[in-house]
């Protein structure tokens, strides 16, 4: 929940920095419906949806859609803050892959914002995760709308959403090859 924040913020640095939201709509974002599903996977995945559903197949379910959020990322990563993004959705596989399909948590961070690992969620209690200081062992304070644990994973997608934002709107998309159009199909 953490990277829904960057949107807002986004769209404030862009516009203080005398940006124009209208900019935002020359972006040809490749791979969109792809992302669009994914996302609507990824939601069902961890819904009242996914109730009765094997352990082992939702670990696989989370592991293949978060790969294709990395295909998705890296066809983009021509837009201004994308390898910002890059950097955090590996970072988050990384340590989904080496923890058996699920991001592990820490028990201080899910108390500080008063959750747990029951029912549907990707998070995963574990004594010794691998690769922990890529897990979600951060806490949005609590009193934030939506307040989560998160890693540094998504500190940096969130970092690269704010950048992609308030840059486009600052100048419009950059093409990948520096020739002043929007990044899309060839």
């Amino acid at each position: 929940m953490l990277i829904l924040y960057s949107i807002p913020i986004g769209l404030l640095v862009g516009r203080l920095l005398g940006g124009r939201i209208e900019r935002l709509g020359a972006i040809r974002f490749r791979l969109a419906p792809l992302a669009v599903a994914v996302l609507l996977l990824q939601l069902a995945l961890f819904s009242p949806m996914s109730d009765g559903l094997p352990e082992v197949v939702g670990r696989w379910v989370y592991v293949i859609s978060t790969g294709l959020v990395m295909v998705v990322v890296v066809a983009n990563r021509g837009l201004p803050g994308l390898p910002l993004v890059v950097l955090g959705a590996a970072s988050n596989l990384a340590a989904i892959v080496a923890n058996g399909g699920a991001m592990p948590a820490s028990a201080s961070a899910l108390a500080a914002v008063g959750l747990g690992v029951d029912g549907n969620t990707n998070s995963v209690l574990l004594e010794r995760p691998i690769l922990e200081p890529l897990t979600d062992v951060f806490a949005t304070p609590r009193w934030l709308p939506l307040a989560n644990v998160f890693s540094i994973g998504d500190v940096l997608i969130g970092a690269g959403v704010v950048v992609a934002v308030a840059v486009v709107m600052r100048r419009g998309p950059v093409a990948e090859r520096g020739e002043g159009r929007s990044v899309g199909p060839a």
